[in-house]
């Protein structure tokens, strides 16, 4: 059975960093990009960031651009998102994603306080 969990979200204040982690099991991970996507309240839900299966390609929105870098590990089914530099912007329910075959974890809440 596909599992996607995420961890490492809290509230943090503004201009402080946060490192998100999304744990996989049940697929071949090495097989498939992951990405994150956050949703803030009201708003609709959006990309963050992508890596590809061997980690060699990493793709940004321009929001985070900069400030946000995205990993993984297969060894471990991981991946992370590292979050510097963080604003009120940021605030979001942040969910992990596999790309192939729209599946979702249930998000973890990030809190950045100005």
């Amino acid at each position: 059975q596909v599992h996607i969990v995420e961890s490492g979200g809290g509230l943090v204040e503004a201009g402080g960093s946060l490192t998100l982690s999304c744990a996989a099991s049940g697929f071949t991970f090495s097989s498939y990009a992951m990405s994150w996507f956050r949703q803030a309240p009201g708003k609709a839900r959006e990309f963050v960031a992508l890596v590809g299966s061997t980690g060699q390609i990493t793709r940004y929105a321009d929001s985070v651009k900069d400030r946000f870098i995205i990993s993984r590990d297969n060894a471990k089914n991981t991946v992370n998102l590292q979050m510097n530099n963080l604003n009120s912007e940021d605030t979001a329910i942040y969910y992990c994603k596999r790309e192939t075959g729209n599946i979702w974890g249930r998000g973890t809440q990030v809190t950045v306080s100005s």
